[in-house]
């Protein structure tokens, strides 16, 4: 049984992110079934296993799996071990609900916060030089923190997917004004650094000294933070992204990916232009 994660809605930008992970997870495993690794996949925000999504009448009533679910159904040859991470309690229990009615698989579950977990990898005792993998980054807001990218980058393992929240971080930084001190906090541990302020300028203005204006709209924001991510990755990060937008055509999320090991970066490259570019 298929566990329903009734809090969480989605519409096409959610099919098309979720088509572009499940093609991408059976190409990955495909290209290196007879390869000596053992084939990790990592879902930080793991969810349940299953999605709202709006049907034709405009309501919440359709539903399609979700990215934990599709990770255990890559058929070709299956991940040998999965990593789920979820801070929600409900959510959790239903997780160990599915791993349940999977008990033959090698499935890890972890109840607690992504960057946290992320960022405690290394106490798993993984032999990294013998493992591959694929993690995926779906926030549902500002929760991935720069360290995180970092720390996954520097292990050169894990192709990774990450949902930049372009609209959220819009929204937190105000046209004609620097943010409040609790949105910058947060702006500042998604991009690492300050170097979101590079977005503001001084506004002339007769009246009024000190004021602010952003200089750069949406497309500025995820071009900064495209920007380092290629300063941290060099050539294992692909510039061409694919840009998810509700049913109104307003930008929600900017989907990003970079690849784990340097060895890797011809083929995983060249799966990833091809998944962003048609699907």
């Amino acid at each position: 049984m298929i566990c329903v994660e009734p809090n969480q809605f989605g519409g096409d930008w959610t099919k098309r992110k979720l088509n572009i992970l499940s093609r991408y997870l059976n190409a990955f495993t495909t290209a290196l079934k007879r390869m000596p690794f053992e084939l990790y996949y990592i879902d930080a925000f793991a969810g349940c296993g299953k999605i709202r999504t709006r049907g034709k009448k405009g309501d919440f009533s359709n539903f399609v799996k979700g990215s934990a679910q599709i990770a255990l159904e890559v058929d070709d040859k299956p991940f040998d071990h999965l990593i789920y991470i979820e801070m929600n309690r409900e959510r959790f229990l239903q997780l160990k609900d599915m791993k349940g009615q999977n008990s033959h698989r090698s499935i890890t579950l972890h109840h607690g916060e992504a960057n946290d977990a992320l960022l405690r990898l290394s106490e798993l005792g993984i032999d990294w030089e013998s493992t591959r993998g694929v993690l995926f980054l779906d926030p549902f807001s500002t929760e991935v923190e720069w360290k995180t990218v970092q720390t996954i980058a520097n292990l050169e393992v894990f192709d990774t997917w990450l949902l930049f929240p372009a609209s959220t971080i819009s929204r937190m930084l105000p046209i004609s004004r620097k943010p409040d001190d609790a949105s910058a906090e947060s702006i500042t541990k998604v991009f690492g650094d300050d170097s979101w302020n590079d977005l503001y300028g001084d506004r002339p203005d007769l009246f009024v000294d000190g004021l602010y204006c952003r200089q750069r709209g949406l497309d500025g924001i995820v071009d900064l933070y495209k920007k380092k991510l290629h300063n941290l990755l060099q050539d294992r990060f692909v510039w061409k992204t694919g840009t998810l937008r509700n049913s109104r055509n307003a930008v929600l999320f900017e989907l990003l990916f970079f690849v784990g090991s340097p060895g890797g970066v011809g083929p995983a490259t060249r799966i990833a232009n091809h998944l962003l570019e048609h699907f």
